[in-house]
């Protein structure tokens, strides 16, 4: 298997252990719960202080990967994602967990933006976009996946499987890194931001941490919104702090480059409305069609298959069509099958539902692939690290704020309607709100130049210029009087 296709394997295996993880854990809580002794309502700190470690250790990963060498922070973030793994199934108390999925958080927040950064450095601009399809898909199988295998591993074997999976995986990822992935590290590594990295991690933290809490019911508004404004005053002080440093921990002078910039406001209100789906969809299955969570896995699961069918097709829609032209009409087809989500009902067949989310997962996925590889397109190799670890964080905080938004429409339709149960009709609004979102980032994508990101899709740029009479005829004249000239000389 040549080097094209065998890193952005190695890559996405790990990316969908991480995105696996974080979300099976969701249909497990209650057997966890049981068998540790505590409640379903307090375990969910669990998933709290993971997504809280994974937000505050992101913006350190590419000043590490610099320094101690991309190949090597990765396989020593994906050993301790299998340290927490192996803590977390050893755990016999409440405490004892959290503190795993803190560990597991680490590994998780360098897995990923690093993960990425390997592949940037190790594959050629002209082969990027379809390596980059084959990393998209863990992050949009993971979500769907994950509550399915949950309830299915804690149902007939054991929810310690759930996380002793990931020692075998892992391992396999560390020996296929360390053989197979070149040890390229920058040349002069730059001074260390400790005062930006505190700014940003409690900035980011803060944010994404209190956004996610929004949709579990686990904290009072009043310490959700705390948490928000507290995070919004840290970076605040950091992007003033960021002005005044060469070497920041989150640079956003790369927001000068329009494809970057696109990528990140756009992709941002894109991922805002598929980061609410996971959320939204699992629960208007089990909550308002009275599926059980593993016949609602089965069914959310269509969104997994149009994802995969779509990474084989991605680089040649790409190049035929271009990035600008793919993005702009692919975000209002991707946001239109969204919003198609809020026509289910009870009395929607079945195969109708899943041949919708097949058909939008493949939208879905071919613009994550567009949005990926369009970032780096005008990224200087010096500044890869930079560029990673900035994507990274507005991916993260992108989802925690869908999965915050998706709760709050569902939440203000039960308020407005005056109902004290919710049912399948309270989610129409909230798939709509999140839909037009999402369509509002094409937008931001047709901003972009027309021939943006034409040195990865491989499309040529084509300028057709033809001379119009009026310049025929000054060309002429001139001619006239430069003959006229030289038979006078």
């Amino acid at each position: 298997m040549n080097k094209e296709r065998l890193i952005p394997l190695i890559v996405a295996t790990a990316l969908f252990m991480e995105n696996m993880d974080s979300t099976v854990i969701a249909t497990s809580l209650p057997a966890i719960a049981a068998d540790i002794g505590t409640s379903p309502l307090t375990l969910k700190l669990a998933i709290t202080s993971y997504l809280l470690s994974l937000a505050v250790f992101i913006p350190a990963s590419g000043w590490t990967a610099d320094r101690f060498g991309a190949r090597m922070v990765f396989s020593l973030a994906v050993a301790v994602f299998i340290i927490g793994s192996i803590g977390c199934a050893l755990s016999g108390s409440v405490t004892d967990f959290v503190i795993a999925r803190i560990v597991q958080g680490m590994g998780g927040a360098m897995m990923t933006p690093v993960g990425r950064l390997v592949l940037l450095r190790s594959i050629d601009k002209s082969a990027l976009v379809n390596a980059m399809a084959w990393v998209t898909v863990p992050a949009l199988v993971g979500p769907v996946i994950g509550p399915p295998l949950g309830g299915f591993i804690t149902t007939y074997f054991s929810w310690h499987w759930i996380f002793l999976i990931n020692i075998p995986i892992g391992l396999l990822g560390i020996f296929m890194a360390m053989r197979y992935i070149d040890p390229i590290r920058s040349k002069d590594p730059e001074r260390f931001d400790l005062y930006g990295l505190v700014l940003a991690g409690i900035g980011v933290g803060g944010i994404a941490f209190g956004l996610s809490v929004a949709g579990l019911n686990l904290l009072p508004w009043t310490i959700i919104a705390a948490l928000v404004a507290v995070g919004s005053i840290s970076m605040t002080l950091y992007v003033i702090h960021a002005r005044r440093t060469a070497s920041p921990v989150l640079d956003f002078t790369l927001l000068r480059l329009p494809t970057l910039r696109a990528s990140i406001v756009g992709g941002f209100l894109f991922r805002l409305g598929i980061g609410a789906l996971p959320f939204l969809l699992p629960l208007l299955m089990q909550v308002g069609f009275g599926l059980s969570p593993f016949r609602s896995g089965l069914v959310t699961f269509a969104s997994a298959v149009g994802a995969m069918g779509m990474k084989t097709l991605a680089a040649r829609i790409i190049k035929t069509f271009g990035f600008r032209n793919i993005m702009v009409v692919n975000a209002v087809i991707s946001s239109a099958f969204l919003a198609a989500c809020a026509l289910f009902t009870v009395t929607t067949p079945l195969l109708l539902i899943m041949i919708i989310l097949v058909v939008g997962g493949f939208f879905r996925s071919l613009q994550f692939t567009a949005i990926n590889t369009v970032a780096y397109a005008e990224v200087e190799p010096a500044q890869m690290s930079r560029a990673t670890t900035l994507v990274s964080v507005n991916q993260q905080l992108a989802i925690s704020t869908g999965v915050a938004l998706g709760a709050f429409s569902v939440e203000s339709t039960m308020v407005v309607r005056h109902v004290q149960e919710l049912t399948a009709t309270e989610f129409a609004p909230a798939f709509m709100v999140v839909a037009i979102i999402s369509a509002i980032s094409a937008y931001f994508f047709y901003l972009m130049p027309v021939d943006a990101g034409h040195q990865v899709s491989g499309r040529r740029t084509v300028v057709i210029s033809e001379p119009t009479r009026e310049l025929e005829a000054e060309e002429e004249a001139a001619s006239e009087t430069v003959t006229a000239r030289d038979q006078r000389l």
